[in-house]
């Protein structure tokens, strides 16, 4: 499947030799710490890169790097100090991220060193070119030298959370010197947190049959430093963690040097084929070929979509959208999900919350646990920046764990279907501190014991949905994930009539639908009957797959409540208690798209919007907040300017697009996914065949993008002081497809206006 979006990525280029224009950005300045550190990265490495104290500095990340308690590990953190040190004198510092070219450069004087990662192997690459020779110390830095006792507080990098069990260790990782090499690996036993999961959710009996991607996981790499020799170790601390460094020095004074660094995981017992496998890597590196190849990669990156305004206010939306869009595309070939709570991006985690004194391998939330709610933002926008080669990641995430959530739905209630958690590990089954360590012996085994996530199962359905609309915009050979869409379908028939028919004589309501209860309209209201974010997600996967027909007539009607004589949508027929501050009843809205501009009934959606006591209780930018999205969606300018402006601002961290830590961390990438999103949505929305351009766009503010639509089409448009001066289309009979908002003139030849009022 990835090598297909590959090929429907170099077909989307062949269409268009527009330069995107991007400026990249530049410091004067060296950092004070990590916290101040800029991403770099590529293929499927992050790289947080800053200058501290006249030292080069970067933390080095991969994607499915976990350890036995699956905490993401990152590999380390590389030292590099020049001398004579160009970078102590800060008047003529500059440090760069080259967005064009998709590298970091740091220079001083006539010292220019870059650094980047290999769009198509694992490989670092840190080259330094200097007019003067000069020496070099480089630290090869780890804080996993000796087993770590997880400290109170500390588990929630893993799936044990604040369960962890008494005198739990990361174990430490193995590290060697030869000459000019070092090798460095982490590798997880046999027996791992997976085990205690299954123990723990009564699926000991099909242990054998499940997936388990973390037994006997090897992840680590070999570091080659060309023209230095080993010089020993030294120890000391960074941001509160002590560490161990394995030094190397450069033989002589050289006006030239370079340092590769490939990285390798692995299952397997035999580490002497995972050294070799990682050798192999490190031996094919042709830094020439592998440099044009790269750049030329991130040069057609940014040739598939953009979004530039030279608005004040605007011209930051859309330099911070397409900043946090490079960082995905850091993790655009990764095995694993570019995840919701940093990505690949984290750095020390005291300098994000003081009291959280740990090492540099925390975050909140876990290192494999794939929250659906989050996980989602950081997705939804792929498909109109064109990014569809990135998306795989998190399909084939879900693909994998099918087999474990048929098993789920077979031994706990005897039928069928894909019954995935919300809270899902990278093994299929929830996560063991939210499934829940004081469960009653009477409760459902196949029910989180937690009051949040008691019967959260739906949205599994917006990945389903994201997949048939690949197959819509870009005509995607699907085939591989039908059946995952199958049995995600399939468990909420076959669970709904299995509970009813264990309440009465009836699987179904007296109008012959399923009786959705007990649900949760996310993890706000619970105990709900018919849910309207449930109804409305598989009302539109069924649709959208247009296989089950017969599931479809069964699906209940949209409920709906009328509050101070405004009919709205209500969050469900009835629910028991709210436990968070989501706004489920807006789902219709977005992701559903049921509701919304150029739709039926507009105005239903709209005093939901407005008028919702709990969507105004509830209303904010924060993290994974999406008003700004159904602001946008309904069409309501004002509003959808309001949210971008506090959304899309800069994050509270010198790089822009480091926001968070919001509900869960830093950098807050759902932060970051529902700005995109959002921003996509005011300037372009598809309603059946016709493409609405402006939605929610000020016609007076100067704007320029490119997106993609429906149906194999990109659009480009340019607005310039209230006139469209520009209109791209592709291919062109979608031209007819436009329509536009009333502009007071235009200068795009022979082209009809479509009236369109975006304040509605």
């Amino acid at each position: 499947m990835k090598r297909f979006f590959l090929i429907v990525f170099g077909w989307m280029i062949g269409m268009s030799v527009q330069v995107s224009g991007h400026a990249g950005l530049i410091w004067r300045t060296p950092s004070t710490d990590s916290s101040a550190s800029m991403p770099c990265g590529g293929g499927d490495i992050g790289m947080n890169v800053w200058v501290e104290d006249g030292d080069v500095l970067f933390y080095i990340s991969r994607s499915g790097t976990f350890d036995e308690h699956n905490c993401l590990l990152k590999q380390g953190r590389i030292r590099l100090r020049l001398s004579p040190n160009p970078f102590l004198n800060v008047e003529n510092f500059r440090q760069e991220l080259k967005l064009e070219d998709g590298y970091v450069e740091i220079a001083a004087g006539k010292t220019v060193i870059q650094l980047w990662a290999d769009v198509y192997h694992p490989v670092i690459h840190l080259e330094i070119n200097s007019s003067i020779a000069c020496q070099a110390e480089l630290y090869y830095e780890n804080w996993r030298h000796r087993d770590r006792v997880i400290r109170k507080g500390e588990g929630q990098q893993n799936s044990y959370k604040w369960t962890t069990p008494k005198g739990q260790v990361t174990t430490a990782d193995s590290i060697s010197v030869t000459s000019n090499h070092l090798v460095f690996f982490h590798q997880n036993p046999s027996k791992t947190v997976f085990d205690y999961a299954v123990s723990q959710q009564g699926l000991d009996g099909v242990k054998t049959l499940l997936m388990n991607p973390l037994s006997n996981l090897v992840s680590g790499g070999v570091l080659r430093a060309e023209g230095y020799t080993y010089a020993g170790t030294i120890d000391g601390v960074y941001a509160g963690t002590d560490y161990r460094a394995w030094l190397f020095r450069t033989i002589k004074p050289m006006k030239h040097q370079k340092v590769h660094i490939a990285l390798h995981t692995e299952q397997t017992t035999d580490l002497e084929k995972w050294l070799q496998n990682a050798k192999r890597t490190l031996a094919a590196v042709d830094i020439t070929k592998d440099k044009k190849r790269t750049r030329l990669w991130w040069q057609e990156f940014w040739q598939r979509s953009f979004i530039r305004s030279d608005e004040v206010q605007a011209s930051v939306w859309a330099r911070n959208y397409t900043l946090f869009r490079y960082m995905l595309g850091c993790n655009a070939y990764g095995d694993y999900p570019t995840k919701f709570n940093g990505g690949l991006f984290t750095f020390d985690p005291c300098l994000v919350d003081s009291t959280l004194a740990f090492t540099p391998d925390f975050r909140k939330w876990g290192g494999g646990t794939m929250t659906a709610q989050n996980q989602r933002l950081v997705y939804w926008p792929m498909l109109k920046s064109g990014d569809l080669d990135m998306m795989t990641s998190q399909f084939d995430f879900y693909n994998r764990m099918l087999r474990n959530a048929e098993l789920r739905s077979l031994i706990y209630w005897q039928h069928a279907g894909a019954c995935f958690a919300e809270q899902i590990e990278n093994y299929g089954l929830p996560n063991p501190a939210e499934y829940g360590t004081k469960r009653p012996d009477y409760f459902d085994k196949g029910v989180e014991y937690n009051a949040w996530l008691e019967y959260e199962w739906d949205t599994v359905l917006e990945f389903c949905q994201m997949i048939l609309e690949t197959r819509n915009y870009r005509k995607v050979d699907i085939t591989a994930y039908l059946p995952l869409i199958e049995s995600t379908l399939t468990f909420f028939e076959e669970h709904y009539r299995y509970l009813a028919t264990r309440r009465g004589a009836k699987a179904l309501d007296g109008e012959g639908h399923l009786i959705l209860f007990p649900g949760s309209a996310c993890e706000t209201y619970k105990m709900t009957n018919n849910a309207s974010s449930t109804i409305a997600a598989l009302r539109t996967v069924l649709e959208a797959y247009g296989k089950k027909p017969e599931m479809l007539s069964i699906i209940p009607p949209l409920p709906f409540r009328t509050l101070e004589g405004k009919q709205m949508i209500s969050p469900a027929k009835t629910w028991e208690r709210i436990n968070n501050v989501e706004t489920p009843q807006l789902y219709p809205v977005f992701p559903w798209r049921i509701y919304g501009v150029a739709r039926e009934d507009l105005e239903i959606a709209r005093n939901t919007y407005l008028y919702d006591p709990d969507a105004l209780r509830f209303r904010s930018h924060v993290g994974w907040k999406q008003d700004n999205i159904w602001a946008a969606c309904l069409g309501l300018t004002d509003e959808a300017v309001r949210l971008s402006a506090l959304k899309l601002a800069d994050g509270p961290f010198r790089f822009p697009a480091f926001w968070g830590p919001g509900y869960d961390w830093a950098p807050d990438h759902n932060w970051g996914g529902s700005g995109m999103i959002g921003l996509q949505e005011m300037l372009l929305q598809a309603v059946g065949e016709k493409i609405h351009l402006f939605p929610a766009w000020p016609i007076e503010w100067n704007v320029h993008f490119k997106l993609h639509a429906p149906g194999n089409t990109t659009v480009e448009a340019e607005l310039k002081d209230g006139e469209l001066v520009g209109l791209t289309v592709i291919p062109e009979e979608r031209r007819k497809d436009i329509e536009l908002p009333e502009f007071t003139s235009h200068k795009v030849d022979n082209w009809t206006i479509y009236k369109f009022n975006s304040q509605g």
